[in-house]
């Protein structure tokens, strides 16, 4: 980890954890969604807002790794508030009954977390007859941020905290098809390239991230939106190419960023929650590690 350990303005380096940079951070009080939080990112992202104080929804597609997680979370913290829901992202039937058993808890919402992702697989339709990276990283997500924005939205209202909608990209966008988001091409095979349409489903992350941070703005809703690159890091996402995984999981933990030390990307969470940390200079927008693809 030897590139990443240059401290920036804010103090912290590329090899910086998260439960480092949020230290003395109290989210109590705070509820946020996390999907994808039975493994990787979303689960560190996870366990560092419940040691925070935050009460944490997870949002997981597998129900049996997402319990386990909450498990190792509350051997850690005896007393953290969590909840394991089910969401298949590739499935808009899935979102829905994710949204409904949401708001059926009776929560209020500070933070939305869209994480979920998967990466490079072959072509495959979700079951609802669309390209599969396409639904899961982008439909799903835009779906599932349109149901809870009016819970968001009366949260914010209601409590006066500025609401956080933050949405995992990846410097993969700038590597898509020629023309961008193929619409009319969303499903042909034929024409299909896993990396490229890994990309089109990043750069539809990001488009969504700018237009419904344009549009809150204007309608002077006091939720912001972002939208980040957490770095290259060790993680399964290349499960579906055996090799290129092995390779990572082999020479990874020497030049890339591990699971705790990309969390740390999400401190700024709670910048504009805890009003003595406003000042503090925020990892993700000042300091940037190293420029790399993401994996």
């Amino acid at each position: 980890m030897w590139p990443f350990n240059r401290k920036g303005p804010s103090g912290f380096s590329g090899s910086s954890t998260a439960e480092e940079v949020t230290q003395g951070i109290d989210g109590t009080g705070l509820t946020a969604l996390v999907t994808g939080a039975s493994s990787g990112i979303g689960a560190e992202t996870s366990r560092v807002l419940a040691l925070r104080g935050v009460h944490v929804v997870m949002g997981v597609r597998n129900l049996s790794a997402g319990e386990r997680v909450k498990e190792l979370i509350m051997k850690e913290a005896p007393n953290a508030k969590i909840v394991v829901l089910a969401l298949d992202l590739s499935s808009l039937s899935s979102v829905r009954n994710f949204a409904y058993n949401f708001n059926a808890l009776d929560l209020p919402l500070n933070i939305l977390i869209n994480n979920a992702g998967i990466a490079f697989i072959p072509f495959k339709l979700s079951e609802d007859g669309i390209e599969l990276q396409f639904a899961t990283n982008y439909l799903g997500h835009f779906l599932l941020t349109n149901l809870l924005l009016e819970k968001m939205k009366a949260t914010s209202q209601e409590n006066g905290v500025e609401g956080r909608i933050v949405i995992v990209s990846s410097d993969s966008y700038k590597m898509t098809y020629h023309r961008g988001i193929q619409f009319d091409k969303i499903n042909n095979e034929r024409r299909y390239n896993s990396i490229l349409a890994y990309g089109q489903s990043k750069l539809a992350n990001m488009l969504h991230c700018l237009e419904l941070s344009q549009k809150l703005k204007d309608e002077n809703v006091n939720i912001t939106v972002n939208s980040l690159h957490p770095g290259a890091v060790v993680t399964s996402i290349l499960r579906h190419h055996s090799f290129l995984d092995g390779l990572l999981g082999l020479v990874g933990k020497f030049v890339l960023k591990n699971v705790h030390q990309v969390s740390n990307n999400f401190k700024f969470f709670f910048d504009l929650f805890c009003s003595v940390f406003r000042a503090m200079v925020c990892y993700f927008l000042y300091y940037r590690v190293l420029p790399q693809r993401a994996i």
